[in-house]
């Protein structure tokens, strides 16, 4: 029996060749024949969403966590980037940002399968100039303009520099995880 060897660059294409086949690892959407990402962006009318239950800050100073679930009730579709959320009140309306030290990740949910990212936030002082008194949060989903409303019962939300609030929202992460 003879062995035959493998120079550098037939290793190479072998090796190409391979990850070609699958996929590359780049955690990519769903290709279709011409090469493009065929899975659809979620849409906020095809997701139920639950707010709650919350670890509410319980005074001023205090940071508070509210848990949001997004279920798929419809076709495959794709979280790509961070919920969009804002907050009002009487006092007016602020926009939360992206959690600084979180990344977004893609991902693929299929028909019931659910999704949830968290907003943190400090709680104000009631009544206080630094703070806003929201009554309402609304959300949005990564691709979509269209926004859903909820009742905010959190108590006011503190306000940093600029008058952003004092909050900020995390990446969409599977249920369990």
């Amino acid at each position: 029996m003879r062995a035959t060897s493998l120079t550098l660059g037939s290793t190479a294409l072998a090796a190409t060749l391979l990850l070609t086949a699958c996929g590359g690892g780049d955690g990519g959407g769903e290709a279709g024949d011409d090469g493009r990402d065929t899975t659809t962006a979620c849409a906020l009318g095809e997701v139920g969403v639950e707010v709650g239950p919350a670890n509410a800050a319980p005074v001023a100073g205090d940071t508070g966590n509210i848990p949001v679930t997004v279920t798929n009730q419809g076709a495959e579709c794709t979280l790509d980037g961070f919920p969009a959320v804002g907050l009002r009140g009487d006092g007016g309306s602020a926009d939360v940002p992206a959690d600084k030290a979180a990344t977004a990740q893609r991902l693929t949910l299929a028909a019931g399968t659910p999704a949830t990212f968290t907003l943190t936030y400090v709680r104000g002082a009631e009544g206080g100039d630094g703070g806003l008194a929201a009554t309402t949060m609304r959300i949005g989903l990564p691709g979509g303009s269209e926004t859903r409303s909820f009742p905010w019962s959190y108590g006011p939300v503190a306000l940093g520099a600029g008058g952003a609030p004092d909050a900020s929202v995390g990446a969409f992460q599977r249920a369990g995880d």
